[in-house]
């Protein structure tokens, strides 16, 4: 009984110390065994491994493409026309050793932060040599590429690799940005005005035009008009002559009833003439001839 009460502690303490001597890396990571702060293993491919326990400590790094953000930044380029450039990166760790002993234990956010510095620095230095026509261009993808060789090389004492850089805006700063805006309208309203003084003159030259062709079409109707005026008063002096012509009493008779039609036919004038006037032969003659 004593015997057994004492293999049973053993045997538990056994099993602990196994298990905890077992530890399984993830296919999506790497680890590092360490033992009192010093590496002495590297676990880079997934299933079962061990470590002594109690001794040796086990640091999990993701395996896998991780993103970062670069801190937005001012940027002046060789024209002076000062840039706001927002951008993000793409890494993986590369040398898990190195990467441990520049990062210590901060790992992943101090790698980043120390990141961050050197890709603020690459892209600073990069667009400062060019112009701000060739960062807004799409001409900016040899720009990134300039970025990421050289931001290569920095991280590689971080034990990082550099994948890919992006630009991700360019943009004007926020007090540029509404200057520019300001210029935009002012110019947008001066060929608006020019546009409206081009259609202003358009519209005189066609009031004018328009005018012209009234005052032509008017004189050409009163021309024609007086024309046909002319000719009918001349079918009707034709006309008159032509009875004259064939009787000279009846036509007398005809025109003396006619201004008496004209004279007597009422309204507020008066007339004031003597009785033995001409004016009456046809009205005193008991023949309606005229007197002799």
């Amino acid at each position: 009984m004593r015997k057994s009460t004492l293999i049973l502690p053993v045997v538990f303490v056994a099993i602990v110390a196994v298990l905890s001597s077992i530890f399984i890396v993830d296919e999506r990571e790497r680890a590092l065994v360490l033992q009192f702060g010093r590496v002495v293993a590297v676990k880079e491919e997934p299933g079962l491994a061990f470590k002594i326990p109690l001794i040796q400590e086990v640091v999990r790094y993701d395996d896998r493409i991780l993103s970062i953000d670069v801190q937005p930044l001012e940027v002046t380029p060789l024209d002076d026309r000062r840039l706001v450039v927002d951008a993000f990166a793409r890494y993986r760790i590369a040398d898990l050793e190195q990467f441990r002993q520049a990062v210590g234990v901060g790992g992943v956010p101090v790698a980043e932060d120390r990141l961050d510095r050197i890709l603020r620095a690459e892209t600073r230095e990069v667009l400062g040599s060019v112009s701000s026509r060739d960062i807004l261009s799409s001409d900016r993808a040899a720009l990134m590429l300039r970025i990421r060789n050289s931001a290569i090389a920095e991280a590689q004492a971080l034990g990082v690799n550099v994948i890919d850089v992006r630009l991700k805006a360019t943009d004007l700063p926020q007090a540029n940005l509404e200057a520019t805006f300001d210029r935009m309208k002012a110019e947008r309203e001066r060929e608006a005005t020019d546009e409206r003084a081009r259609g202003n003159e358009a519209a005189q030259r066609v009031r004018a035009q328009a005018d012209r062709t009234v005052v032509e079409l008017v004189s050409d109707a009163r021309r024609e008009a007086e024309i046909i005026r002319g000719e009918a008063d001349a079918e009707r002096n034709a006309i008159f002559a032509e009875a004259y012509g064939a009787d000279p009493e009846f036509f007398e008779f005809y025109r003396s009833l006619s201004a008496y039609e004209q004279a007597l036919g009422g309204g507020n004038s008066s007339m004031v003439l003597s009785p033995d006037s001409d004016f009456f032969n046809y009205l005193k003659s008991p023949t309606g001839q005229a007197a002799q």
